[in-house]
C-alpha cells in the first residue's frame, strides 16, 4: 500500500472518503450484481475483501476497485448465451467459477509481463466496446423501471422484451420513481458534481419504502437479504466440467477488459499526480482481488472510474481510503442489511442507469467523427457489434478493425517536400506549402518522410521521389528525422533508389535520422549507403557534401521581409492548421459583441485585445484577414439592431479602413504573392457570408464600397492591383 501523505489530517480525510465510497458502492454494487445474474447481496460481498486486498497490493495511491459495469455486463451476457437463468442456483454456482478463471488469466498476464498489451487496444475500440456494453445493460434494465423483469440477449431481443413487458403491465408510479431518479442524478451531476447522488437517492428510496406502502401500489421492493458475513465459496466440480470450456473465451475477454480499462485509467491518475505506477504489480493486484471475490461467491471486479473520481474530489492521498471502504462495507453487512428490503426496485434501477449513462462515450465518437473518420468507424463498428451480436463478437471485431486501421495509417505516412526561406530572422528549411516565401533549392529535391519505413509504404516513398525528380535535379535528400524504423524490404529499396539515381548522375542522401537507423541499415544489408557517404547528420551537411553552398539559390526568387512576418504566419497555421480561420472568426465575433455597446472603445483596444487572444501570433497578413472578419461581425450586429450607426461607429469603421489600407500597402511592398492570398480568401469569405447572412451582407457590401473608394483616393496603384486581381 502506498501512503503519499502520513499527516493525521490527510489520513482522516482518506478515512472519510472511504466511508463515502462504501455508501456509493452499496446501490451500485447491488445493481451490477443483479446485472451479472446474482442476487444483490453478492454485490456487497464483492465490495468487501477485494477492495481491501487491492488497496494493500496496488501501487496507485488513489484508485478504487470493486464491482463495476463492464465485467458485470459481460458476465450477464455470458449467462444468457449459456441459457442460465439469472439469480438461479446454477448462476450462483457458475459466476464465481468464472471469476476464478478471470483471476487465473490475470495471473498469467502478470507472469508474462503483459501490461504492454494495453498499448495495442486503441481508445476507439475500448470506447465503442464500453459504450456498447453500457447501452446493452441500460436496455436490459429499462423494463425494471416500470415494474417488469430485466431482459437478456442483444438489441432485437431486448427491444422485443421491453415492448412485451410494457404490454403485460406498466406501473406508472414505478416509472415515475425510476425515471425521476435518473433525471435527478443526471441533473445534479452537472449542477453539483461534488455531491454523490447515488447514496442520497438510495436513502430517499429507503425512507420512501419504509414509510409509504409502495407494495399496495404495485411497486416492487428488493427482497430481504441475510445479515452477516458471506460463506467461503468452493467451486463445484460439476460446474467446471459442464461449463468450464464454454467459459474459457468469455473469461479471457473479461480479464482483458479489466486489464486495459483499469490500467489505462490508473495511468491517467498517475500522470495527473506524478504517481509511480508499477504496471506488473497492478495486474497481480487485479488477480488477487478477483480471486478473493470468487471465494466470496461474487462476480469479477474491476477498477471503477466513477468511484475513483469521487475519491479524487475528496482529495484522497492513500489507499487507507480502500481499507476504510472495506471496513464500512463490513459494518453494513453486519448491521444494516435488514434495511435493504425497503429499497424500491425502480429507484435502484434508476441509480444503475444513471451510473451507466456516465460511462457512455458518445462524446468521443462525435470528436472522432470530426477528426478521424477511420477511428470513428472503428468506434461505431465495435459499438454496433456489441449491441447487435454480443460482447465477444464486439471484442473480436474491434481488435481486427484496430489492427487494420494501424496498418492503413502506417501504410499512408505523412510526407512533404522541403524548401528554403532566406528571411534573416527565420531562415532555414521548411515545408514548401507553408508560405509563398519557402522555395525549392535549385536542382535539389528535399523529401521528408515520417513514420516507420516498411514493406507496406515503401512504394509510396519510392514513387514520391522518382516522380518528382526533374531533368535538372542533381541532388535528392531524404529528411529522415521522423523515421522510426526500416525493414529489410525498405533497406533493399533504398539501395535500388540510390543506384537508379546514381545512373542519372544524381546524388542521394538520407539525413537527420537517429543512430538506430544506421544500425538497421548495416544489419539489413544496406551498409553500402553508409560506405558511399549517403548518410549525413543534416540537410545542410548533405548540401555541402554535394558542393552546394550558402547562399542557396532557390528556383523562384522572392523578396523576404527581414522581420520574418511570413514565417510567423506559417507558425500560426502550423500550430492551428485548419482551425486557424475558424479561431480568428470566433475571436472577431467575441470582440464585436464585447465592444458593440461600449461608446468609449477605440480601434487600438480591439487590436490589442486580438493580439492578446492569439498570443501575439497575428502577423500583418493575418491581421488583415481578421479585420475583414471583424467588419462582418459588426455588420451582423447592425442587422440585428445591436449596434447604432452613430458618429463613433462610423469613426471606428474609418479607422479600420485606414489600417486595412496601411496593412495591404505594407504587404504589397514586402511580399507581392500574399496579395493573391488575401484576395482569394476574401472572395471566399464574402461569398460564404452573403449566403449565411444576406441581410448583414448589405451593410458589409456598403463598407466594402467605402473601402474601395478610400483606396482609390489614397493609393491608386494598390487599388488597381486589388481590382485587377479580384477580377
Amino acid at each position: 500500500m502506498k501512503v503519499a501523505d502520513k499527516h493525521p489530517r490527510s489520513i482522516f480525510k482518506d478515512i472519510i472518503a472511504g466511508i463515502i465510497i462504501a455508501m456509493v458502492s452499496i446501490p451500485i454494487s447491488m445493481g451490477y450484481s443483479a446485472v451479472a445474474g446474482l442476487p444483490v447481496i453478492y454485490g456487497l460481498y464483492g465490495s468487501l475483501l477485494p477492495i481491501v486486498l487491492y488497496g494493500l497490493l496496488t501501487t496507485s495511491p488513489r484508485f478504487v476497485f470493486g464491482v463495476d459495469a463492464a465485467p458485470a455486463a459481460l458476465v450477464g451476457g455470458m449467462l444468457a448465451a449459456m441459457g442460465i437463468a439469472s439469480e438461479s442456483e446454477t448462476a450462483i454456482k457458475t459466476v464465481p467459477v468464472l471469476t476464478v478463471m478471470v483471476s487465473i488469466w490475470l495471473l498469467i498476464f502478470y507472469l508474462f509481463n503483459s501490461q504492454r498489451l494495453v498499448r495495442f487496444i486503441s481508445h476507439p475500440v475500448m470506447g465503442g466496446f464500453i459504450t456498447g456494453i453500457g447501452t446493452t445493460i441500460i436496455l436490459m434494465q429499462i423494463p425494471k423501471l416500470f415494474g417488469g423483469t430485466s431482459g437478456r440477449g442483444e438489441l432485437i431481443e431486448l427491444i422485443s422484451h421491453i415492448v412485451k413487458e410494457a404490454s403485460a403491465g406498466f406501473n406508472l408510479l414505478s416509472f415515475i420513481l425510476g425515471l425521476g431518479t435518473v433525471i435527478i442524478i443526471t441533473v445534479m451531476r452537472k449542477l453539483i458534481p461534488s455531491i454523490p447522488m447515488a447514496p442520497v437517492m438510495m436513502l430517499a428510496g429507503l425512507l420512501l419504502g419504509y414509510f409509504a406502502n409502495l407494495k399496495s401500489f404495485g411497486v416492487m421492493l428488493l427482497p430481504e437479504v441475510p445479515a452477516g458475513l458471506p460463506k467461503i465459496f468452493i467451486p463445484d466440480p460439476e460446474i467446471i466440467y459442464e461449463y468450464g470450456f464454454e467459459m474459457l473465451l468469455p473469461s479471457l475477454t473479461i480479464a482483458l477488459v479489466i486489464l486495459s480499462e483499469t490500467l489505462l485509467a490508473t495511468n491517467n491518475y498517475a500522470v495527473k499526480y506524478d504517481d509511480e505506477i508499477n504496471g506488473r504489480r497492478e495486474i497481480l493486484a487485479y488477480s488477487i482481488a478477483n480471486l478473493s471475490s470468487a471465494f466470496l461467491g461474487s462476480c469479477p471486479v474491476n477498477g471503477s472510474v466513477s468511484r475513483s473520481s469521487i475519491a479524487d474530489q475528496f482529495g484522497v492521498k492513500s489507499q487507507i481510503m480502500s481499507i476504510s471502504a472495506g471496513v464500512s462495507m463490513l459494518l453494513v453487512l453486519l448491521f444494516a442489511t435488514p434495511f435493504i428490503s425497503y429499497l424500491p426496485v425502480p429507484i435502484l434501477t434508476g441509480i444503475i442507469i444513471s451510473a451507466l449513462i456516465s460511462t457512455l462515450e458518445f462524446d468521443l465518437a462525435d470528436k472522432l467523427r470530426k477528426t478521424d473518420k477511420n477511428e470513428f468507424f472503428i468506434f461505431i463498428a465495435a459499438f454496433l457489434t456489441v449491441v447487435i451480436f454480443g460482447t465477444i463478437y464486439g471484442v473480436i471485431v474491434g481488435i481486427i478493425l484496430s489492427a487494420t486501421n494501424f496498418i492503413i495509417k502506417a501504410s499512408s505516412p505523412h510526407t512533404e517536400f522541403i524548401g528554403y526561406t532566406k528571411s534573416d530572422s527565420y531562415n532555414g528549411f521548411y515545408p514548401i506549402n507553408d508560405t509563398a516565401s519557402v522555395r525549392p533549392i535549385k536542382n535539389v529535391l528535399i523529401y521528408r518522410f515520417t513514420g516507420a519505413l516498411f514493406y507496406a509504404n515503401i512504394n509510396i516513398f519510392q514513387k514520391d521521389i522518382i516522380d518528382n525528380v526533374k531533368d535538372g535535379t542533381k541532388v535528392v535528400i531524404v529528411d529522415a528525422a521522423g523515421l522510426a524504423s526500416i525493414d529489410v524490404t525498405a533497406a533493399r529499396m533504398l539501395l535500388m533508389i540510390e543506384d537508379k539515381l546514381s545512373e542519372r548522375g544524381i546524388r542521394f542522401y538520407l539525413v537527420g535520422h537517429v543512430a538506430k537507423i544506421n544500425d538497421e541499415l548495416r544489419s539489413l544489408g544496406a551498409r553500402k549507403l553508409i560506405d558511399d557517404g549517403a548518410v549525413k547528420r543534416s540537410i545542410s551537411r548533405a548540401l555541402q557534401d554535394a558542393g552546394i553552398k550558402k547562399p542557396y539559390e532557390t528556383e523562384v526568387e522572392a523578396e523576404i521581409n527581414s522581420n520574418g512576418f511570413v514565417r510567423k504566419y506559417a507558425e500560426y497555421k502550423w500550430a492551428y492548421g485548419d482551425e486557424a480561420e475558424r479561431m480568428l472568426r470566433n475571436i472577431a465575433a467575441e470582440l464585436a459583441e464585447k465592444y458593440a455597446g461600449d461608446k468609449d472603445y477605440n480601434f487600438e483596444d480591439i487590436r490589442n485585445d486580438a493580439m492578446k487572444r492569439t498570443h501575439g501570433h497575428l502577423d500583418i497578413v493575418d491581421m488583415d484577414e481578421f479585420l475583414d472578419m471583424l467588419e462582418m461581425q459588426f455588420a451582423i450586429l447592425y442587422s440585428e439592431g445591436k449596434m447604432d450607426e452613430d458618429a463613433e461607429a462610423i469613426a471606428l469603421e474609418d479607422r479600420i479602413i485606414e489600417y486595412h489600407i496601411k496593412l495591404e500597402k505594407d504587404i504589397l511592398d514586402k511580399n507581392d504573392d500574399s496579395i493573391n492570398r488575401i484576395i482569394r480568401h476574401r472572395n471566399r469569405r464574402e461569398e460564404r457570408f452573403k449566403k449565411d447572412h444576406p441581410d448583414a451582407y448589405k451593410k458589409m457590401e456598403s463598407e466594402r464600397n467605402r473601402y474601395d473608394s478610400a483606396i482609390s483616393a489614397r493609393d491608386k496603384r494598390l487599388a488597381d492591383i486589388l481590382k485587377h486581381r479580384k477580377d
